[in-house]
């Protein structure tokens, strides 16, 4: 098991972002895009990373992905965030997906996770340091 793996299912961290997958992010079988997927997976680990950084940051990693549930359309999904690690320029963030089906019964599901690093930068794009780190 992962440092990232758990015993009990449930969401780790901070509900960053939650979306629900529409018509244009899914294939012709009705299923989202794993790039899609990725992409706003970034998008909220950007968002609390900057907070963290206190500014603008970059995506310098992506951690293995696997995809454990196929998401169909109108699918609502959360992005939970939780640092791992913030060293004196980067942050090592963990960043899950889960499924919920606002038209059945069923429980939240893990759809994905993985650890994204991201590295502080400044106006002119170069590495500086995170306050406080």
């Amino acid at each position: 098991m992962n440092d990232y793996e758990q015993d009990e299912p449930g969401p780790q961290g901070i509900l960053a972002q939650r979306i629900t997958a529409l018509p244009r992010e899914t294939n012709g079988f009705g299923n989202v895009y794993g790039g899609w997927l990725v992409s706003q997976m970034d998008l909220a680990g950007t968002a609390m990373a900057s907070r963290l950084a206190a500014g603008q940051v970059a995506t310098v990693s992506i951690d293995r992905m696997a995809f454990m549930v196929p998401v169909e359309v109108g699918t609502q999904l959360c992005f939970y965030t939780q640092p791992l690690e913030i060293s004196r320029s980067s942050i090592r963030m963990q960043v899950e997906v889960w499924s919920e089906n606002p038209l059945s019964l069923q429980l939240p599901r893990k759809v994905t996770e993985s650890i994204f690093v991201f590295v502080a930068i400044d106006d002119a794009g170069r590495t500086r340091m995170i306050p406080g780190a």
